[in-house]
């Protein structure tokens, strides 16, 4: 019998694949070989560790010492090192920015310690490839005690206990919407996982996939008993390509092992899951444009009601879910409606999983309970602002939600509350903003998102919102009005009423939201014609301040369009005609004379 005394886990999923985390493990498997330990020692690719800005991460158990930014030749030394002789490779271990004192396990580290994982539980923690794995820390057992001890009525009734909201955006009861499925007539139902992640910075649903498709494939076969439906369909980004092909994966192992296909664990009930490709358009993560983009049109949405629980896929009722809500039900089922209910708030039970990114220093995904304020999120876990530099803002609910000011950083993560404020949960983005950042910039930038990304059937979204992003345009370019601030409240209120889907209601939403909390930085563009922060290229002039001038002619040698005159030893002068406000000689003097 084969002892393996270490195993040796290296993160791949995508952040990591690009930082070279193949070469890595390439570079630790011929080392373990050279020194003789391939049958002592296991190497395992897994999901994503989470913590996505210091990888290629690897972690060797059963220390479980951490170890981050490794590099192909970095194997020699952690194989002679720590596989032999039992040594920490401190040079690879991670130090915080504000502590530099190297810190050996993953649980000691300030992004962790906060943290409770249940939709990530096994991601960083299995070979997302193997089923074994999966099934060793009680992968389908869930499915198996629904189909051999517990009605489909009794599966609706746990998973309504439980008080688990859905966490594609919409926040509505996961148990209501089974139960609306079950209930709908006919004998031809449909599963979805909607898996087609499209808020910019997002990446909770790609993340899951890659670290643990058949968590995603147990609760889709456990909603299809629930529902009475024999067919799954995971509608996922083709963007996704690892995604996709460990999910691909994990299917074919499921059919072989019986746990897919007809008689599932020998029991009458039978289901099945196919994989449909989407193309990337941001509207297709609304219901009824999913259904569209699966049965081969274009991905457009229809008026509700009917809902798909009612009139779905082929006009069957279908379930839809998104790959986050799916991944909370096996553990639902296996410990229990109450344990999942105990964590969170009143109204928002359980956890939530966040893709952390933006101007802070630990960027990664990370799964928090309900009702975790936003300071907790940005400063213990995120480690705070890099640089020292003062928070500003932060997005939650991507181009539906809103701009939240650091006054409101005690703001608890859950639905009711973010609401409240003018935001929204959505599906989990949750984009920092230090004091560099033109919130009227931002707000553009969300409008041109969802006006390009608008699929164009209702007029209101069509083109209400080109006429914002107009707006918009014209007040980070110094042509803005006073008048303009009164038709883009005008224009939220119709955009958000009169719009047929979720993607034109919400639009105006960071508008709004920049508009409440930070109408100043408006009124400057607009009265002043100044960006307080420096961004709006249009409404800069750069100048030389004679005083701090030292005529080191630094400046000079890198302005791209000899905008900027004087000799070795003279004060410089910079023409405000020819400049093209590119920035490149703000960093170039060492004397910071240079402002805009």
């Amino acid at each position: 019998m084969q002892y393996i005394r270490s195993h040796v886990l290296i993160c791949a999923g995508t952040g990591c694949v690009s930082s070279g985390c193949k070469s890595v493990e390439q570079a630790m498997l011929a080392e373990i070989e050279r020194q003789g330990l391939t049958k002592e020692v296991k190497v395992v690719q897994t999901g994503c560790f989470g913590f996505c800005k210091i990888g290629p991460i690897v972690m060797i158990y059963p220390e479980g010492s951490f170890y981050c930014y490794v590099k192909p030749e970095d194997a020699a030394d952690l194989v002679q090192q720590h596989l032999l002789k039992g040594r920490l490779v401190e040079r690879l271990l991670y130090r915080d920015v504000q502590n530099p004192k190297p810190v050996a396990f993953f649980t000691d580290i300030g992004f962790y310690k906060k943290q409770y994982r249940v939709a990530l539980a096994n991601c960083g923690a299995i070979d997302a490839e193997s089923i074994e794995e999966y099934i060793g820390v009680d992968g389908y057992q869930a499915l198996a005690r629904v189909v051999s001890q517990m009605t489909p009525a009794e599966v609706i009734h746990t998973v309504k206990a439980s008080g688990l909201r859905g966490r594609g955006g919409g926040g509505f009861s996961t148990g209501l919407k089974w139960e609306f499925a079950a209930k709908a007539p006919g004998t031809v139902k449909y599963v979805i996982c909607n898996a087609d992640e499209g808020d910019p910075g997002a990446f909770m649903d790609r993340s899951i996939l890659e670290g643990d498709p058949h968590a995603v494939i147990e609760a889709m076969a456990i909603a299809g008993y629930a529902v009475g439906a024999r067919q799954g369909y995971v509608y996922v980004r083709a963007e996704y390509p690892i995604a996709v092909s460990r999910l691909s994966i994990a299917i074919e192992q499921a059919r072989k092992l019986g746990i897919l296909g007809q008689g599932v664990f020998g029991s009458t009930f039978s289901f099945d899951i196919s994989i449909r490709l989407g193309a990337g358009a941001f509207v297709c993560g609304e219901e009824t444009a999913l259904l569209a983009s699966i049965e081969g049109k274009r991905g457009m949405p229809k008026p509700r009601p009917p809902y798909p629980a009612i009139k779905g896929l082929w006009d069957k009722p279908t379930l839809i879910n998104n790959v986050e809500t799916f991944a909370n039900i096996p553990q639902i089922v296996l410990r229990g409606p109450e344990w999942f209910a105990s964590m969170g708030t009143e109204n928002s039970k359980g956890t939530k999983v966040f893709a952390l990114a933006g101007n802070i220093n630990n960027t990664g995904l990370v799964e928090v309970p309900m009702g975790t304020t936003l300071r907790e999120i940005v400063y213990d876990i995120g480690g705070g602002i890099p640089d020292n530099r003062s928070f500003k803002a932060c997005q939650t609910g991507g181009p539906s939600g809103g701009c939240l000011p650091a006054e409101l950083l005690d703001t608890p993560v859950d639905y009711d509350s973010l609401t409240a404020v003018g935001s929204m949960m959505g599906s989990g983005g949750l984009i920092v903003m230090d004091e560099n950042t033109c919130m009227v910039d931002v707000a553009r930038f969300f409008l041109e998102f969802t006006q390009d990304e608008s699929c164009g059937k209702c007029v209101p979204c069509r083109e209400g919102t080109k006429r914002m992003l107009e707006i918009l345009e014209d007040i980070t370019q110094g042509h803005g009005t006073a008048a303009d601030i009164d038709l883009l409240e005008e224009l939220s209120v119709t955009i958000k009423g009169a719009s047929l889907c979720g993607l034109g209601q919400t639009a105006p939403n960071p508008v709004l939201a920049s508009l409440r909390f930070f109408r100043d930085e408006f009124n400057a563009h607009i009265h002043a014609k100044k960006c307080p922060a420096g961004v709006c290229q249009e409404l800069l002039t750069f100048s030389i301040i004679p005083e701090k001038c030292k005529g080191c002619t630094l400046c000079k040698k890198v302005c791209p369009v000899d905008a900027i005159a004087g000799t070795v030893k003279t004060v410089h002068t910079i023409d405000t005609a020819k400049c093209i406000k590119c920035g490149a000689c703000i960093p170039k003097c060492p004397f910071k004379a240079i402002v805009r």
